[in-house]
């Protein structure tokens, strides 16, 4: 699509927040020099810091823009009129991205986002997909971090090659995070708090749903033996011993919904399902990690369980140092299985040398570049817009974060 003359073409609203440092680092290291761009928030003392912070990390890049404005609506209508899009970092979203997301699908501006919010997902897909679309067929991409762009890329690439060489569809996508070191930000651990003060349980169930977020309605998960419903432990060859996955509801759902959205399920495949889990060590720490998360959930579903664990935790801007997360590494892998007699199969991986929120920061910023610079290219196009998924971002995506260091690849196993 094509834009009117804009000031700049990314604006990354929180850039002094925690994950909003990360990826204006990726920008000024990796993004076009030529790229027009801006930092924005409310704090212009702390936005004129980080610039000077990362004018040192490239020469050769063009100095951001400051913008100072709130998150009131007529501000938000002054910034995404300068922009084609914008990146933000602003969370809990369900508290702040909400007026945001409704400035760009208004005034016809691309949207990035590192949410890993569900039900407020479930939201703007309801409120602004139509808009978008009809708003110059501009392209929301929510939950473009850790979660959930890892799981939606690597399936992504895994269904692509068993395309390719068997001209089948998937009928299943295991996966699993293998190995996620990075502890929680204060933003993070805020956001989980919030989603349970904002929403009832009935909003939660309704949106923990494999399809909740998708436009197709797919199949009913197979039964699951009972004792493994109580532990939580199952053994996949070639993955291992897996547990319940802290974010595996999350992913699931946005995973489902690129699904339903390309070629409503016919290039996935109409019988495809995808599951996620933890990587764990034996079965032992497997039933433990699981009853954990089990009764984890239940005390934060408790508001002074919940008013307690703030008063101790990160607060919103804080995280680990970069020195405490230098050896972090972020993995993800998965099993997907043709939709054929023999069930052949492929291994796919996703993975980072760096945090999670350094591998946000980089997830985001590569999607707002190929949104931009990639033109007709992708399957985001060619759908039209609205709320989409990074993986609608297609193979111009994939190309631009092996180019940046993300290892993402599949490969046929020998059957």
């Amino acid at each position: 699509m094509s834009f009117p003359d804009k000031k700049y073409e990314i604006i990354l609203l929180g850039a002094t927040g925690y994950t909003g440092k990360y990826c204006a680092e990726h920008i000024v290291k990796n993004l076009p020099t030529d790229l027009r761009w801006a930092v924005a928030g409310r704090n212009e003392s702390k936005l004129s810091a980080l610039v000077d912070h990362i004018k040192a990390l490239n020469t050769d890049r063009r100095e951001p823009g400051i913008e100072i404005g709130s998150l009131s609506p007529e501000d938000l209508d002054a910034l995404v009129k300068k922009t084609k899009l914008l990146i933000s970092t602003v969370g809990p979203f369900h508290k702040y991205g909400s007026p945001v997301v409704e400035a760009c699908a208004r005034n016809g501006t691309h949207y990035v986002d590192s949410t890993g919010e569900t039900p407020w997902v479930l939201e703007m897909i309801n409120k602004y997909h139509d808009i978008a679309q009809a708003n110059n067929a501009i392209e929301i991409i929510p939950e473009c971090g850790i979660e959930s762009a890892c799981s939606d890329m690597m399936t992504y690439v895994a269904v692509s090659l068993i395309r390719e060489k068997l001209k089948v569809g998937v009928k299943d996508v295991t996966a699993t995070n293998s190995v996620l070191t990075s502890l929680p930000s204060g933003g993070t651990l805020a956001t989980a708090f919030g989603v349970f003060d904002h929403y009832g349980i009935a909003q939660l169930i309704e949106s923990s749903k494999p399809y909740a977020l998708s436009p197709v309605q797919g199949h009913k998960d197979e039964p699951v033996p009972l004792i493994t419903r109580l532990s939580g432990v199952r053994y996949v060859p070639d993955l291992g011993t897996l547990t319940t996955g802290l974010a595996a509801g999350v992913n699931t759902s946005l995973v489902q919904r690129t699904w339903g959205l390309l070629d409503r399920g016919n290039f996935y495949g109409q019988n495809f399902r995808y599951k996620e889990y933890s990587t764990a060590r034996n079965s032992f720490t497997g039933l433990v990690s699981h009853l954990v998360i089990i009764f984890g959930t239940v005390l934060l579903a408790i508001p002074p369980v919940r008013w307690l664990a703030k008063m101790v935790v990160h607060q919103p801007g804080e995280g680990p140092t970069k020195e405490s997360t230098a050896k972090d590494r972020v993995e993800f892998r998965a099993i997907a299985t043709a939709d054929t007699e023999d069930s052949q199969r492929a291994i796919a991986e996703c993975g980072y040398n760096g945090s999670a929120y350094d591998f946000t920061g980089v997830l985001m910023a590569e999607a707002a570049i190929s949104i931009l610079r990639d033109g007709n290219e992708t399957p985001a196009r060619k759908i039209g817009g609205g709320v989409l998924t990074p993986a609608t971002l297609g193979e111009a995506y994939v190309d631009r974060l092996r180019n940046v260091g993300v290892v993402l690849e599949a490969s046929m196993l020998a059957h």
